[in-house]
């Protein structure tokens, strides 16, 4: 898994230097979008799954993150 996201990484890195923020290209969905609205929805993405994975987390071992003594 970390050697597939490394290699996605990579090409995402190389796709960046490559493309302008504000070139377009088409969405999955059908519209144009500029690279800088892809980065955006990528971060986004990114943040609502870690946090999907920290509420499993929570639920398996109980602890927040809130850790003051």
């Amino acid at each position: 898994m970390l050697a597939f996201y490394a290699r996605s990484r990579a090409a995402a890195d190389r796709a960046i230097a490559e493309v302008g923020l504000e070139e377009t290209g088409t969405a999955w969905f059908g519209e144009a979008v500029t690279m800088r609205w892809a980065l955006i929805h990528m971060i986004e993405e990114t943040a609502r799954h870690t946090g999907h994975m920290d509420i499993l987390r929570e639920a398996v071992d109980g602890t927040t993150g809130d850790h003051r003594d």
